[in-house]
């Protein structure tokens, strides 16, 4: 087997469900599924010129970002979404931004 066969087999056993939905926890009777979002992507080559040299290579990556959890409580399922603070952060900074400058749009036209 080639290494670039050694990667893609890699890189199949990199993106499995066990990457989405994390191991099931329970606390005070309520149990937890974390779910996560998995993206990955790979390339590679391999091949032989007319001078009989050989060459290979080839590359792979993940992502996962959580998402949420199933949570589990007297028989019923939910789902609770993940919380991205950094994303709201930075919007509340732009609205912020962007008040400002309104503001100061209508502090001027009112001076003239």
């Amino acid at each position: 087997m080639s290494k670039l066969d050694d990667i893609l087999e890699g890189a199949r056993d990199s993106i499995t469900v066990r990457r989405v939905y994390g191991d099931p926890y329970e606390k005070d009777g309520v149990t937890f599924i974390p779910a996560a979002a998995v993206r990955g992507g790979g390339g590679g080559g391999e091949g032989e010129d007319a001078n009989s040299s050989s060459g290979s290579g080839g590359g792979f990556g993940v992502m996962a970002r959580p998402v949420g959890a199933y949570r589990i409580k007297d028989g019923e399922v939910s789902w609770v979404p993940a919380a991205d603070t950094t994303k709201v952060i930075i919007f509340g900074q732009v609205v912020a931004i962007v008040g400002l400058l309104v503001l100061r749009s209508i502090l001027r036209s009112r001076s003239e």
